[in-house]
Parts: structure tokens; sequence; C-alpha cells
């Protein structure tokens, strides 16, 4: 078996800007092999090489072949609760190669995407605490099923609100279906969600009482009408009586900040998600104050990507109801600006049952919004047995046994600096930690883009009313890390 192109590590939460409604498209990945490898040997010659190509290229693809033969779920305990399967029934156990590098992986997401078997390949993506692994007989680009994976979770998400291990058990009538919708033999058909809400109609508690008592599914009895446009993105004959567009710019800031508050690394990763009801087949077009800040720009389909090169301005029609515009990375460290700021002393003193601790946190150019749902988390080390804090502002728990520390600090007053001091009881005669705990902070900003993104404005074209507009921002924290 040839062995898969590499995955190239494209960062946490990038996604490649694909159509997945043509299965036969092809991506191309850094290191992979882009064509048959040349062997004289074999061949004679290159113009012999050239003539077997050319015959390898006409063959026609088996009739026989597919894309993703199986799909397991996978949740946080290791066990698999869900899988569905396309051709022939592929056994749980090849499952066990995938459990072997879960138990060597230091933590869940660094579980390897590709995982090569003696007859199959495993491509999975963590969400939500499940593992999505999808099983592989074939050569395919493994971006494409990493792509098709993501789909899959969004389009539970749209459906379900949430993406859990329970809610995917009390749909799982819909789940099924949504799959055997979303995948035909193998290969990606329909994953757009406009598609399969005509398709197969979102559950709700009075159609599950009537079909559990007529005995209906949720798969509708026409098709849709998208299938047949030009905009497969987008159903015909939209009507609303109150016609509005709104967009959510969410950005989260990933750093690590030293013990003398010095960024060693920061970066982020935004979206700009919408939410569109309007009338008939309107033309958008959404500029922005300082496009040139943005790296790495990901599109849904819908969006004229020859027009955004030339002039930074995205032109689409857009799916009808909610659906995510383009996702995008800020990574110039000089243009991500640290909106909040730790102040600490934690010290531990060798050969004293004893230590002391003391934090304060504060607002760092937030332009004035206020920093919420605070939350610090640390791992204290195993030598502390206890501790005894006094918090200024909201409340805080102790594990003994796992040593985490966590600290819900909530809003935080810029004129009353929230503060955690106290002391920590260690083992006696226990020697001095080799390092100091890290900070592990959560916090959420409303109305800010840290990175500086605005919306200029929105324009519609192709239809004679006036929409209602709106635009909101926030900033969140991923992984946002202090070192002491």
């Amino acid at each position: 078996m040839v062995p898969l192109p590499p995955v190239v590590a494209a960062g946490r939460g990038r996604r490649v800007n694909m159509d997945l409604s043509r299965p036969n498209l092809q991506l191309s990945v850094e290191g992979a092999r882009t064509g048959p490898q040349r062997n004289w040997g074999e061949a004679g010659s290159e113009e012999d090489f050239k003539v077997k190509n050319e015959t390898k290229r006409r063959e026609p693809p088996s009739p026989s072949s597919t894309m993703i033969h199986s799909l397991f779920l996978i949740n946080a305990s290791g066990d698999i609760f869900l899988e569905k399967h396309w051709k022939s029934v592929v056994s749980r156990s090849v499952c066990d190669y995938f459990f072997e590098a879960q138990e060597r992986a230091s933590e869940p997401e660094n579980v390897p995407p590709v995982i090569p078997t003696p007859h199959h390949y495993l491509i999975s993506v963590l969400r939500h605490r499940i593992y999505f692994v999808a099983v592989i007989q074939s050569e395919v680009p493994p971006l494409f099923v990493i792509e098709f994976l993501h789909r899959v979770v969004d389009t539970f998400q749209d459906y379900f609100g949430v993406c859990t291990e329970a809610a995917i058990k009390d749909n799982v009538v819909v789940v099924y279906e949504l799959l055997e919708e979303m995948l035909d033999n193998g290969f990606p058909l329909a994953t757009e969600s406009n598609i399969l809400k005509e398709l197969i109609k979102p559950p709700t508690i009075l159609r599950t009482m009537v079909n559990t008592i007529t005995g209906s599914t949720n798969v509708g009895e026409q098709l849709p009408t998208g299938q047949l446009s030009v905009v497969p993105w987008r159903r015909t004959g939209v009507k609303y009586t109150n016609n509005e567009a709104y967009f959510d710019v969410v950005e989260e800031i990933d750093a690590i900040i030293d013990k003398s508050g010095s960024t060693i690394t920061a970066e982020i990763q935004g979206v700009v998600d919408a939410c569109v009801k309007l009338t008939g087949m309107p033309d958008l077009t959404l500029s922005f104050m300082n496009p040139r800040l943005l790296d790495d720009v990901s599109f849904h389909p819908c969006v004229r990507f020859k027009r955004w090169e030339a002039e930074r301005i995205l032109s689409f029609i857009p799916p009808d109801g909610n659906f995510r515009l383009l996702s995008y990375h800020v990574s110039s460290q000089n243009l991500v600006a640290i909106p909040v700021y730790v102040k600490h002393n934690i010290t531990f003193r060798e050969g004293s049952s004893q230590g002391r601790f003391d934090m304060t946190l504060g607002p760092k150019q937030t332009m004035g919004k206020a920093v919420e749902a605070v939350l610090v988390s640390s791992q204290l080390p195993r030598g502390v047995l206890n501790v005894n804090l006094n918090p200024s502002q909201g409340t805080y728990t102790f594990d003994p046994v796992t040593k985490l520390l966590s600290w819900d600090v909530g809003k935080i007053n810029p004129q009353k600096l929230p503060n955690l001091k106290g002391s920590m009881s260690l083992q006696a005669g226990a020697s001095k930690p080799d390092e100091n705990p890290t900070f592990n902070i959560q916090f959420k900003i409303q109305q800010m883009a840290i990175s500086g993104l605005k919306v200029n404005r929105l324009d519609m074209y192709g239809e004679k009313y006036k929409p209602f507009k709106g635009i909101k921002y926030m900033t969140k924290a991923g992984k946002f890390q202090v070192r002491t």
C-alpha cells in the first residue's frame, strides 16, 4: 500500500477552504507526492514512463472504490458509542490501533491525525471531547477527510444546538439519516446545511412526537431546490417578513507570558459567523477597515476569491441562515495586544512546611471594555498538601488529590483589582519544588476584536428592500498561559 502523504501542521483551529460537493477535489499537501514516482528500472526510459503514466490516467476509477468505509465515534472514556458503515462492515477491532496511539499521547489533542494499520488508515479529529475516526482503505488526501469530519461536527451542532454524546444518542435516527445523505458510497455528496435541512428536517419536540405516533421520518419528499441551482448553498424562493443580516467577529487569543510579564508567543485565531435571513437572491459585499492584517484566510465556498485577492472585499451570495463566512489567523506578534496582566509572588522555602501565594489580575489594552467570565486554574506542585487563601473577589477551590487550584473571578473591576492571597501547606521535610506553577486563564471581552479588525460597511445588490444589519465583536482566551 502506498503511504499517505503527511499532514501539514496548520495550527489549532485552521481549516482548508474546499468545496466538498466535488468528490474529485485534490489537495496540494507539503511533502506529499503529487504524482507517480519515477522508476526507470521498471519503465526502461522516460518516454516509456510517460506512456505508462498517460495510460494509467485514462483508466476510469473502480466502481467499487470508497473513500470513507466506516466512521466511529469514541468518547473521552474510550467507548465506541456510534458507528456507521457505507460499504462492508469494518470490525471495531480496527480501533485498537487508535486506542494504542491514544495511550501514548500526552494530551487528548496530541493523538496523530493519521494512523496507518496493516489494512486501513485511521483519520481522526477531536471535537467537543469526542473523537471522530474515519476508516479508509485506499490512498486519499488526508486533509480532505479531516475537513469532511469537521463538516460533520458542524452539521450536528447546527441541527442539535450542541455536539455532545448525549445529544447524538438522543437524536441517533437523525444522525444516521444525515450521515447517509452526506456521504454517497463513501464520497461526500451533500455537505451544505441549507440542502441538508431540506432533505432532513431538524428535530423538534412536536415533530418527534408525531413521528413516533405515525411512524414517519424526518426525510423530505422533494429534491432540495439548491441542488438544481447555480448556487447550491442557497435554496430558491426564500421569503422573510423581516429581512436581517447579523455578523459575529469572534477572536481567540493564544499566548504564553513569562514570569517578568513579557510575551513569549502570541497569536489570534478568528472567525466571522453570519446569520442571514434575506428574501430572494441577495448579493452582498462586506468590507473591512484594515483587511491587510488577516493571514491564512479560509472562506465559505460562497465567497468570490478573485475579488478578495484584488480588492480585499468579500463578495458573496449568502446561504440562508447560519454559516461561517471565513476564518483567519493573525500571527504577527507585534499586532497581538495582551488584554490582561498578572502580578504574582509565589515562594517555597527549602525545608519549610509553608509557602506564600499572592496573585493579582488586571485589564490591559482593552479599550475600556470589561473583562468578564475570568477563570484562573493552576496545577500546584505535588508537595502542596492544602491551601488557605483569601480571595478579594470570587471563589476558589482546591483539590488535594489532583492539586488543581481554580479561582472563579468573574468580572474584573479596574477600580478594585481582584487578588488571591494566602499560604500553602507543604509536606514536612519535602524538598523545594523544581518549578513554580503555571496559570491558565480564561476570559471574555464583549464588543472588542483584540486584533483591531473592524467591519467598514455591508452593501446589498440584486434586491430593492433595505435589510437590518448588525455586527458584534467578542474576544476570548484560547490557550492563555502565564508562567511564574
